[in-house]
C-alpha cells in the first residue's frame, strides 16, 4: 500500500508542476484526493495509479490530455457504494476545488466526462472514449489482478446480502461481456478486449 501512496504522490507532483498549481491549492487538492482514495477497497490510490499509467501510454493520442488527466484524478473522488450519484458528486467537488486550474468551460467539460464514467456509453468524443476505456481497463487485466479486483469490489459491497451480491454482480459483468466492442478505442481493443472477455466469461 505504501508503494501505491508514494506513486500517487509522485504523479500528483508531476501534474501539479505541469499546471503550475499554486502551492496552497495543490496541497489542499492532494489532501482531498489522498483522503478520499484511502477510504475504499478498489476505488483507491491503486486504481488511480493504474489509470494514470495507461494514460501516460496514450496521452500523445489525445486532443486534450490535461483535461483527461484531471478527470482521472477526480472521477472516483466521491465514492459511496450505497449512493447512486457518486459521479455527479465527484464532478461537483472537482469544479468547486479546481477553480483557476483550467478555464471554466474546460472544467465543465471535465465534469461531464466524469459523469460519463457512470454508464460507460460509447461517445462521439474522441478523448472521452479513451477515458472510458482506461476506467474499464481493469476488466482486461491479468487473471491475478482481475481476481483481486473482484475481491476488492466484493469488500466494498460487504453490506449487501451475499446471494444478492452474487446475482447483481453477475448482471453487471454480463453487461460488460455482451458489449460489442467493450472498448471504444482501437488501442484498447487491441490491448485488452480479448483478455477482458476471457476474464468476464469465467464469472457467473
Amino acid at each position: 500500500m505504501q508503494n501505491f501512496t508514494d506513486q500517487f504522490l509522485q504523479y500528483w507532483a508531476q501534474f501539479s508542476a505541469e499546471l503550475n498549481i499554486p502551492k496552497n491549492q495543490s496541497e489542499s487538492l492532494l489532501s482531498i484526493l489522498s483522503f478520499s482514495y484511502s477510504q475504499n477497497y478498489y476505488h483507491t490510490h491503486q486504481h488511480i495509479i493504474e489509470c494514470l499509467e495507461l494514460f501516460h501510454q496514450i496521452k500523445d493520442r489525445l486532443e486534450d490530455p490535461i483535461a483527461i488527466e484531471l478527470a482521472i484524478w477526480f472521477h472516483d473522488v466521491v465514492y459511496n457504494p450505497q449512493a447512486s450519484d457518486n459521479e455527479e458528486q465527484s464532478a461537483k467537488l472537482m469544479q468547486k476545488h479546481c477553480v483557476g486550474i483550467l478555464k471554466k468551460e474546460k472544467l465543465e467539460k471535465v465534469a461531464q466526462w466524469i459523469i460519463a464514467t457512470k454508464k460507460h456509453q460509447p461517445s462521439k468524443d474522441h478523448d472521452l472514449n479513451y477515458l472510458l476505456d482506461i476506467d474499464l481497463a481493469i476488466l482486461g487485466s491479468s487473471p491475478q489482478r482481475f481476481a483481486e479486483y473482484e475481491q476488492q469490489i466484493q469488500q466494498e459491497y460487504s453490506w449487501v446480502e451475499p446471494e444478492m451480491y452474487k446475482i447483481k454482480r453477475a448482471e453487471v459483468l454480463k453487461h460488460f461481456y455482451q458489449m460489442k466492442p467493450l472498448y471504444q478505442t482501437e488501442y484498447f481493443r487491441d490491448l485488452l478486449e480479448e483478455h477482458a472477455k476471457r476474464n468476464l466469461s469465467l464469472i457467473g
